[in-house]
């Protein structure tokens, strides 16, 4: 086991990417890519210790999927990295960026074996094409195009980052506190990705799984007088509405559960709990849109939603065909792909006695198919 923690930069928006997934979570078969990446280096070599810098709201998400640790990135590359270190004890450290994700055998390994040399150990490429800055042409040959993992001492690199100035690789920081830097090869494969278009290019990224997932969704509400009522995200006119934290929309809770389930990302109390009151009298369209994008981010696609309401009161049939194409464009999907059915209980229990409604959401997903858009 070398004395070495591995690092793994995972906390990016990806706002250069320019599609819904963010690219840390484009699916390698089952796999998102920044755990594809994690499982395909820790098999090479025996870190004595795995962090993973995960975005705050993807954190207890990401921990449910690995056994290494994941710790919460900050606004920028600089912070995340800070964050990471404050759990380092090894004397050396290697940091990688996740979009990194073809990284070779060989290339580690030069880092490793270079790591008495400086301070910190660089991968660089060359430059092929004429390199012209401003009207000045510069020789190319004094150009490195500078990549990542980079092997650093642990306590230059902590010192290094000790400042209000923002640097974007652990190299840069450390040569500016007067450290050292040796390089070594790079590596064509370690090449970013930070557009779509990169990923053509990674010959190790097998394809997503064409596997569908489905997630099953139920609430209830009692009726409260003197409240709109809102089914769906329209407006009933009605006596009273629904008893709830929020608007009480329960057709979109029982939606957004069916969704969150399809998933396998919690329910609709974990993300918007009713003890927040962020929510209060929230409206429900509006939670719908926040569970529908992180959805997306994490790599998943809305197939199909069924929907089916339990009410003696209201009618639901008149208003049908207005929550379907109130819900369907909230979904990025095509009112062909969401159903909404209504029944009664024929007068029995609490919804017969017209008490309340409830609802039963049943959702499919399927992962984005980056590959063929």
């Amino acid at each position: 086991m070398y004395d070495l923690t591995l690092i793994l930069l995972a906390a990016g928006n990806s706002s250069r990417f320019k599609i819904p997934v963010k690219k840390q979570w484009l699916r390698i078969g089952h796999d998102p890519l920044w755990l594809f990446v994690t499982n395909r280096i820790t098999k090479m070599f025996g870190f004595a210790d795995i962090i993973v810098v995960a975005h705050p709201e993807e954190l207890s998400f990401m921990q449910q999927m690995c056994d290494v640790r994941i710790v919460a990135g900050g606004e920028t590359r600089q912070h995340s990295l800070r964050n990471a270190l404050a759990h380092v004890t090894t004397p050396y450290v290697l940091v990688s960026d996740i979009a990194r994700a073809c990284i070779d055998t060989n290339l580690i390994m030069r880092l490793i074996d270079a790591k008495e040399c400086a301070d910190c150990i660089v991968p660089a490429l060359g430059v092929n094409d004429t390199v012209v800055y401003g009207d000045e042409t510069i020789a190319r040959e004094a150009i490195k195009r500078i990549q990542t993992p980079q092997l650093s001492r642990t306590a230059v690199l902590c010192t290094a980052l000790d400042t209000p100035f923002d640097y974007t690789d652990e190299s840069s920081a450390i040569v500016a506190c007067g450290g050292t830097r040796h390089y070594v090869e790079g590596d064509i494969r370690a090449d970013k990705i930070t557009r779509i278009n990169d990923l053509a290019a990674l010959e190790c990224l097998g394809a997503p799984s064409l596997m569908s997932f489905t997630g099953n969704g139920f609430d209830v509400h009692p009726f409260e007088e003197g409240k709109q009522m809102v089914l769906g995200g329209v407006e009933i006119e009605s006596p009273y509405g629904f008893k709830a934290h929020s608007d009480g929309d329960v057709v979109i809770h029982a939606l957004i559960d069916a969704l969150l389930g399809a998933a396998c990302m919690g329910d609709i109390g974990m993300l918007f709990p009713d003890t927040d009151n962020t929510y209060k009298n929230i409206d429900s369209k509006v939670l719908l849109k926040r569970c529908v994008e992180k959805i997306h981010n994490f790599g998943f696609v809305i197939a199909h939603a069924d929907i089916t309401i339990i009410a003696q009161v209201p009618k639901i049939g008149p208003h049908k065909e207005q929550i379907r194409k109130t819900l369907a464009p909230l979904m990025n999907l095509s009112p062909t792909r969401l159903n909404i059915k209504a029944t009664t209980t024929e007068h029995l229990g609490f919804i017969g006695r017209k008490e309340g409604v409830g609802v039963m959401a049943t959702a499919s997903l399927h992962y984005f198919d980056w590959i063929n858009g």
